[in-house]
């Protein structure tokens, strides 16, 4: 039997990447999957190509009212919200002599605000007792990678936030995890570094993972039904990591 029968699902920045792979197989365990994203297109075209138990909404994560405007279309059409995927980042790299002002805000807005402004909308919808936020978050906060900085910190902070709001919501037993993806092959190598150096790095760190790849979005999307699901239960306040033992050995090149 699917594991999501019959849940809704919000995913922001579910239009491409692990968002857009984590909706897929949400759909294919029965959850009917609201995706947010703030480029028109590609959420027509994620909607396209993700069949008929999904609803695309342009938004903003880092904007409340654009957020609370999710949340009350989810509250008319659902009644009710049951499982969140905060999943909607940005990375900005650059290193801290060379860092602007511009990019550090940018990082901070969409990172730790607007994981922030979602949970916070989709709060009065969670049902007390088997209501699950899952906050996207990196193995990057632990490896002190140059020019990483900003993005890792914004990452770090998401961490502590999850114990935070685990212990915040206890009395409504409402589960709050993250998961943290090692490096994955999505659209962002192509569009942050370019085809030739995306493909360079990727071929490269992947002789730092003991499983011999890079993660794909559903490596990652195969964690987080996990963790949205009846399964994980006793799962509260963790962290879960899928980066096929990168992290494990990563002290060892340093």
């Amino acid at each position: 039997m699917p594991r999501l029968t019959g849940k809704t699902v919000l995913i922001t920045g579910g239009s491409s990447g692990i968002g857009f792979g984590t909706a897929k197989r949400m759909i294919e365990e029965g959850a009917f999957v609201y995706i947010t994203g703030r480029n028109q297109e590609r959420l027509d075209n994620a909607v396209a190509r993700l069949g008929d138990n999904v609803r695309g909404m342009q938004a903003d994560a880092t904007d409340r009212d654009s957020m609370l405007r999710v949340a009350e279309t989810i509250r008319t059409e659902r009644t009710a919200l049951d499982i969140v995927f905060a999943n909607a980042g940005a990375a900005f790299y650059n290193t801290i002599d060379k860092l602007t002002e511009e990019q550090i805000d940018a990082g901070l807005a969409v990172d730790i605000k607007g994981t922030i402004f979602t949970v916070q909308a989709a709060l009065p919808l969670l049902p007390d007792n088997t209501g699950v936020i899952i906050v996207n978050t990196s193995i990057t906060q632990d490896m002190g990678l140059p020019t990483f900085g900003v993005y890792a910190a914004a990452k770090a902070g998401l961490r502590s936030l999850v114990r935070t709001w685990m212990n915040e919501l206890r009395d409504r037993r409402i589960r709050v995890n993250a998961i943290s993806p090692g490096t994955t092959h999505t659209e962002v190598f192509e569009k942050d570094m370019g085809k030739e150096e995306g493909e360079a790095y990727l071929k490269r760190i992947v002789e730092e993972i003991p499983s011999g790849r890079v993660g794909q979005p559903e490596d990652i999307a195969n964690a987080v039904v996990f963790l949205a699901s009846d399964e994980a239960s006793f799962v509260n306040g963790a962290e879960l990591t899928v980066d096929g033992g990168q992290t494990q050995i990563y002290a060892g090149h340093n």
